[in-house]
């Protein structure tokens, strides 16, 4: 398990007043027909923020889907694309302790205290960025956020490793460090 993660489940009883556990009964007893409406659930009923109630949801699926197959599962078919994901969340790992890599069913939040980037295969060819950066100006790279609506405000295409360069990681550490 990510070392993030497990600080992450760890803090969970000091920093919402439940285990992880303790959040999986609370989740059982609803129902849910979609992830965000389970998150939404833990923000608004129980006042637990945007990262700890989303690591929640993750983790309390009731599939024994591991964070791995969550990941192998978005790139089957999609292999070519795997090396861009991985160097994505190498460069974000180097930002510091507190970036918590968050796998769901078709994409990765990448989380400080809020979630400051979204890693999506939306294509066979192409990785979807979304980062956020409001009232950063647009650019021909650095696109509104087109199908991630309000989570992101911005969206970077990426078919190439290559271009996981210094522009892109400047613009994933300027999200990174507004998400504090």
């Amino acid at each position: 398990m990510d070392k993030a993660l497990r600080t992450m489940i760890d803090n969970m009883p000091e920093k919402t007043g439940k285990s992880l556990e303790a959040w999986k009964e609370v989740l059982k007893s609803e129902f849910f027909s979609k992830h965000s409406e389970a998150v939404k659930f833990l923000k608004m009923e129980h006042g637990v923020t945007h990262g700890f109630a989303n690591t929640i949801v993750t983790l309390s699926k009731d599939k024994n889907e591991s964070l791995d197959d969550l990941i192998n599962n978005q790139y089957q078919g999609k292999e070519n694309l795997r090396p861009i994901y991985e160097r994505l969340v190498e460069v974000v790992k180097k930002f510091g302790p507190d970036v918590i890599i968050t796998p769901k069913k078709g994409s990765v939040s990448i989380i400080r205290k809020r979630q400051f980037a979204l890693i999506k295969p939306a294509t066979k060819t192409r990785i979807d960025l979304g980062l956020k950066l409001v009232g950063k100006d647009l650019t021909n790279r650095l696109e509104n956020s087109g199908p991630f609506g309000t989570m992101c405000s911005h969206r970077v295409q990426l078919a190439k490793i290559e271009q996981v360069d210094k522009e892109l990681n400047d613009w994933l550490k300027e999200a990174y460090e507004k998400a504090n």
